[in-house]
């Protein structure tokens, strides 16, 4: 295993075009660097940048320069064939799992999905991998065969964690994932982010509620695009 940070981001800057011809610098020079095992909270308003810096990482945006190294690799500039093996190692959790949850398949298919579509499982074996996945993050096993919609808003919140982790990434970020949640579902599912990082995972946590913010190791704060304050707390809750 190389000794490499799990991610490192040096002088991200994205810029967008606006309507009248003006560019609006979402991002503007943000560097940090997160080691393995570290959980750290990215924490701004809205507007910040914050969730653009997220989709930078992902790949789901190009950004406008800088550097983005995964475990060593450099991948800011990957064409979309390079990127598909590395897809595996970087995970999404999305604010509202509603939307992010097929209706038409049950939970346990959803969570099983990347398994089969990276060829990594089949049958017995999938099927146990997915109660496995379903178990971990806190979620009955009979649960796999309700679809999304019987579900609460935290419960689903589970699923899409179980879907995120299920082929083992090596980074985890999740984008105001309590942001539809009631205040103690929200605080379940920190507690299960925080359990998760106790266990080894590695994991950005995206928000504007510092409380929520507060449960990582390490606070960086962004604002106008630029990262004002990275602090590592003393004690994560």
């Amino acid at each position: 295993m190389t000794d490499a940070p799990a991610l490192e981001v040096v002088d991200l800057v994205k810029h967008f075009p606006s309507k009248h011809g003006q560019v609006v610098h979402a991002v503007d020079g943000v560097s940090f660097t997160l080691a393995r095992g570290e959980m750290l909270g990215l924490v701004g308003e809205s507007g910040s940048g914050k969730s653009t810096v997220a989709n930078c990482v992902l790949r789901l945006t190009k950004p406008t320069s800088g550097t983005i190294t995964l475990n060593g690799v450099d991948i800011t500039q990957l064409s979309r064939r390079a990127m598909r093996p590395l897809r595996r190692e970087l995970h999404m959790v999305f604010q509202d799992p509603y939307s992010s949850l097929n209706p038409r398949m049950t939970c346990g298919d959803i969570v099983g999905e990347p398994v089969r579509l990276h060829g990594l499982a089949r049958g017995r074996a999938l099927d146990a991998q997915v109660e496995t996945m379903f178990e971990s993050v806190g979620l009955r096993s009979e649960l796999r065969f309700r679809y999304p919609h019987e579900l609460s808003g935290g419960q689903r919140q589970r699923v899409a964690i179980a879907r995120a982790l299920v082929n083992k990434p090596s980074l985890l970020l999740a984008d105001e994932p309590t942001g539809n949640l009631d205040a103690r579902a929200a605080l379940e599912i920190m507690s299960l982010f925080r359990d998760l990082n106790r266990q080894g995972r590695t994991i950005v946590i995206v928000t504007h509620d510092m409380a929520m913010a507060e449960h990582a190791q390490r606070i960086a704060r962004i604002e106008e695009g630029c990262i004002v304050a990275d602090v590592a707390m003393v004690e994560a809750r």
